[in-house]
């Protein structure tokens, strides 16, 4: 078969004419069956693209294909087949054409080595590796810079606003001791909305009733909402819809409330990470040294015993936090649009920081008609145990804990004391 351009006879049929460069690949269709001979061709063709030798080219017919020629049979037909890597270079202007489409998608992440090994194996091209290097200067000039940083680009966070986007999440390393955290940050203003410990961040009720309170506390919802697929979170996104369901901008109604996975939640899970390291942590190893002293060994009873000795003071420990994060200075980073500062001053002075305030304003109305939707959440199991831990607590002159090691040492009276 000819090239139909520069009428060179054509020993196999390329994307390309390996002499005037102009695309072929049409004429593949008009190629009939050919016999034996086209298929090992063919075979020779394909293990020629993928870049091996001579050598291992013989190896591959003789090992896969049952095939057996020798080296010099197998030069005569790649010198045949115009197939070099040396000699009979491909024209820049079709490399360049090959490289532009090969940007338009994922190829824009590729560097100049394995550009080069895409352009021959899968456009059959005769190239350079330093003529591929200085195309890819040329046509992706910021895609170079980026890979010379050897650095992985993120995506960037982008909030116009405080009260654009809530991020709800809940924290369980404590639940192994009978306690769950659940929290809400701004996208903005990086400030903390809520954050609230309890027998569980599984009860809908309970994540809801944190949602109206917090909207009760700043008069606002926001325009948007995220969390995960937990079941949980149902009864507080079903809430919020139904209340951005009044306005008339593009996110109102069901488009207000947008799930996902607990990865892409960056703002709040990238948080946890924070609350770990500069506060959780403590609270992590003190209930792993009672179970290592044998003073918990996770039953039902410990569990209750322990929350109810505990919670009280975590929840304290938890609001001390939350306003330490609030009126701390976070600094630039660079993937992020968002700005730098106190949460605190971010979130109620939009205005200074190049944002505006994008939440709706919440009436003591509408907080009462949702307070009216939202069930009490579900007695505490062994509700009357409680009642006798308090009234066993009172008996023995012990004190309300306010800080954790008085909160250790009622735990472990009233340990001793009921025999658990």
């Amino acid at each position: 078969m000819f090239c139909p351009y520069c009428g060179i006879n054509l020993q196999i049929v390329l994307l390309y004419c390996a002499s005037c460069g102009r695309s072929i690949q049409f004429l593949r269709s008009l190629q009939s069956e050919g016999p034996e001979a086209t298929m090992v061709d063919e075979l020779i063709h394909k293990y020629f693209a993928e870049g091996h030798t001579s050598e291992i080219i013989l190896d591959l017919l003789a090992t896969k294909h049952n095939i057996s020629m020798s080296l010099s049979t197998l030069k005569r037909r790649l010198r045949d087949a115009d197939l070099t890597k040396r000699t009979n270079y491909t024209p820049i202007a079709t490399v360049r054409e090959a490289i532009s489409e090969e940007l338009q998608g994922s190829g824009r992440l590729l560097g100049y080595r394995a550009m080069w090994q895409i352009l021959k194996q899968k456009y059959s091209l005769t190239v350079r590796r330093c003529d591929v290097m200085n195309l890819m200067r040329e046509l992706d000039p910021s895609g170079i810079e980026n890979r010379s940083q050897r650095r992985f680009v993120r995506r960037t966070y982008h909030s116009t606003g405080p009260n654009e986007v809530w991020h709800v999440d809940g924290y369980d390393k404590l639940k192994p001791f009978g306690i769950a955290i659940s929290g809400c940050i701004d996208g903005f203003s990086r400030k903390i909305m809520w954050l609230a410990c309890g027998k569980s961040n599984n009860d809908p009720s309970v994540i809801a009733q944190n949602y109206i309170k917090c909207v009760a506390e700043f008069g606002v919802f926001p325009m948007r909402l995220r969390t995960d697929c937990g079941t949980e979170n149902g009864l507080m996104a079903a809430l919020h819809c139904s209340l951005r369901s009044e306005q008339s901008d593009e996110l109102a109604g069901t488009r207000s409330h947008m799930y996902g996975t607990s990865t892409s939640n960056q703002r709040i899970e990238s948080w946890w990470s924070y609350f770990r390291k500069q506060r959780i942590q403590f609270w992590i190893d003190l209930f792993g040294d009672l179970r290592e002293r044998h003073l918990f060994n996770g039953s039902y009873e410990h569990t209750r015993l322990l929350r109810h000795c505990f919670l009280d003071v975590l929840q304290k420990e938890l609001d001390e936090y939350k306003h330490h994060w609030n009126t701390h200075i976070i600094r630039p980073v660079r993937q992020s649009n968002c700005p730098s500062g106190r949460p605190e001053a971010m979130y109620f002075l939009p205005h200074r920081f190049n944002g505006m305030n994008c939440g709706f304003p919440a009436s003591p109305q509408t907080v009462s008609q949702l307070e009216r939707h939202v069930p009490a959440p579900a007695a505490p199991d062994g509700d009357s145990d409680q009642h006798d831990f308090e009234e066993l607590q009172r008996q023995s002159g012990l004190a309300p804990p306010l800080q954790w090691q008085p909160a250790v040492e009622n735990y472990i009276t009233l340990k001793n004391m009921t025999d658990i």
